[in-house]
């Protein structure tokens, strides 16, 4: 990644750069052309040191893609499109706390993922990346062939054991059940390659097949794509923003800081269908 405009450094062969000395709040074209590259290549981005206002990070978001609504939690006033995702000092259970993609229960998952660190605790509440290329290229050709035709039933309520306070800020409207169908193999629509895109948050069973009958092969696939060869791991510091390739990656936030406070903001982009 040397030939790129700013300081970076891979954070594992597969998945994961870290830039330093660049700000998000002053891109021109060419940078931001340079980084949507690198995103591609990489699936996850660690910016450090952004100093940023919401409406900043919402600038930042429009350059990438379309900022979007999460339908699950209240955005920050006057930035409905920035979800805070909060664990109080308090709190035992933390937001999203599997290895997932964001939101494939929706019938456009969104494109890519932006996470703020506003309070982190001393140490811990690190995140896990790992790439569903790298995941999808070592399986066996016979296991490809067999995948390719398949269809994955995502759906929300699979989701209920990690909901923690955060999600039930609008109430009612946060129990609605969201559920979509998916290729298991997606195409990555910028760069053609092929990835694993079924997660055990919100993959309930294989179209066409009963949730028994899908469990065996499922089960496989949830322990073969987080393989430790196909990750890294994120240290937060105040400032840091990460930016992921849903279409690509699937994260963990790790619960390894209770008693603290950790507070970020999140914006989603719009994606397309998954083909």
């Amino acid at each position: 990644m040397s030939n790129l405009p700013f300081a970076n450094d891979a954070i594992s062969p597969c998945i994961g750069l870290e830039i330093t000395g660049l700000d998000l709040n002053t891109l021109d074209d060419d940078t931001t052309a340079a980084v949507r590259q690198a995103f591609n290549d990489r699936h996850v981005l660690v910016f450090r040191d952004q100093d940023m206002t919401p409406e900043q990070q919402v600038r930042f978001a429009e350059r990438i893609g379309e900022p979007d609504i999460y339908p699950m939690v209240r955005g920050l006033d006057g930035f409905p499109m920035i979800t805070p995702i909060v664990k109080e000092a308090h709190e035992q259970v933390n937001f999203g706390g599997l290895w997932h993609s964001d939101t494939t229960y929706l019938e456009k998952p969104p494109m890519a993922t932006m996470l703020l660190a506003r309070e982190i605790p001393p140490v811990g509440g690190d995140t896990m990346f790992a790439s569903q290329v790298a995941a999808y290229d070592a399986l066996s050709d016979g296991m490809k062939a067999m995948l390719a035709p398949l269809k994955g039933v995502n759906s929300s309520s699979k989701a209920d054991v990690t909901r923690t306070r955060e999600d039930r800020v609008k109430g009612d409207e946060a129990k609605k059940s969201f559920d979509s169908v998916h290729p298991v193999v997606r195409t990555h629509p910028e760069t053609g390659r092929k990835a694993l895109y079924v997660n055990v948050g919100h993959t309930v069973r294989f179209d066409g097949f009963t949730e028994e009958e899908s469990a065996p092969l499922l089960a496989y696939l949830h322990r073969h794509q987080i393989r430790e060869e196909f990750q890294c791991r994120v240290r937060w510091r105040p400032g840091t923003l990460v930016m992921w390739d849903n279409r690509a990656a699937q994260h963990y936030p790790v619960n390894d800081y209770h008693g603290h406070r950790r507070e970020m903001h999140r914006i989603t982009l719009k994606g397309d269908r998954v083909a």
